[in-house]
């Protein structure tokens, strides 16, 4: 394994960048460990310590990860050491203790122009904070319609991960290695970034520009950029969905070439494939939002409450009624 040769010129006149990450309980490991480590990698591969981390929890005790492994901390948030990045890395249990203090702190941060991050679900408490509020940002695929639901001054780009002036997102999972070889690129180059990729057989250093693949959409890799474009665009338009004429003509082939790519790819007539999108979008705001069903209907481009509830129902095997009182 090469390093990189010697102390590399960094593109800012700091010493060292810190960056703290607070957890909640049930975090994901995985997406603390994929923001962590490319910051160890980076020093080794430029043969510095530029780098340095925390962790934070709430009250400053120990956390217990999503899988059951428990974690210390190095400081409560009322103790916090300054720091250039604060990220919230939270799971799906989101009935945090203290929340209401978090949320202060949080604001208060903002307040005082300190950068702030999350990863995958903390995007939730950043946006719950008001703190995303004329911003752009990312949330967990999953996530995306119930967050955009509740905080429609955010812009929810549902991409891999965000930079947007002080505001650091990404969509968990391995996407927080994007976000940080992002900012060690811009921090050391992209030499040393691809260095760190390759450390972790990260083919691919993935942009802001890229979208999460999503459902069916992570199988279309390497298939026609076509057929991607057209699913990007029912993705796109749930609320009003777009004739299959008007994908046609946006992706710039005829309907009978749209339709034998679908057939072809995803054995299924673009209506079809349209609908399952729009439903599965549809019991990801009755499983995670308190809109009502007319209004997950309507969001998913469903005028007919009934037409709804026969669609959903021939889709998942239960009314949308079920749904809700299953995952209360």
């Amino acid at each position: 394994m090469s390093k990189g040769q010697g102390r590399l010129n960094i593109s800012s006149d700091r010493s060292h960048r810190h960056l703290s990450f607070l957890v909640t309980e049930q975090f994901p490991m995985l997406c603390l460990s994929a923001a962590m480590d490319p910051l160890r990698s980076a020093n080794r591969m430029a043969d510095t310590d530029f780098y340095k981390w925390s962790l934070v929890s709430v009250d400053g005790l120990p956390v217990r990860a999503s899988n059951n492994m428990q974690v210390e901390v190095d400081y409560s948030i009322d103790n916090l050491e300054p720091c250039d990045i604060l990220f919230v890395c939270a799971g799906y249990k989101l009935n945090i203790n203290r929340e209401a203090h978090l949320l202060a702190k949080l604001r208060e941060r903002a307040r005082r122009g300190g950068a702030l991050g999350a990863i995958s679900i903390g995007s939730y408490l950043l946006g719950k904070a008001g703190l995303l509020n004329g911003y752009n940002c990312t949330i967990h695929w999953e996530n995306r319609a119930s967050f955009q639901e509740d905080h429609p001054k955010t812009n929810c780009t549902g991409r891999v991960f965000e930079v947007d002036r002080d505001r650091y997102t990404s969509a968990g999972g391995t996407t927080s290695i994007d976000l940080m070889l992002h900012i060690i690129s811009e921090d050391f180059g992209a030499n040393v970034a691809n260095e760190v990729a390759n450390q972790f057989h990260h083919e691919r250093i993935r942009t802001n520009a890229d979208r999460q693949r999503i459902g069916p959409e992570r199988d279309l890799g390497g298939k026609s950029a076509k057929l991607q474009k057209a699913v990007e665009l029912m993705s796109e338009h749930l609320e009003n969905p777009l004739s299959a004429l008007e994908i046609a003509k946006r992706v710039e082939l005829s309907l009978r070439q749209v339709e034998r790519l679908f057939l072809r790819h995803l054995s299924c007539t673009p209506g079809r494939y349209y609908m399952s999108v729009r439903l599965e979008r549809s019991r990801e705001l009755l499983r995670h939002t308190n809109a009502p069903i007319l209004d997950v209907a309507l969001a998913t481009g469903f005028t007919s409450h009934s037409y709804f509830a026969q669609s959903y129902r021939g889709h998942f095997g239960c009314s949308p009624s079920e749904e809700r009182r299953a995952n209360p």
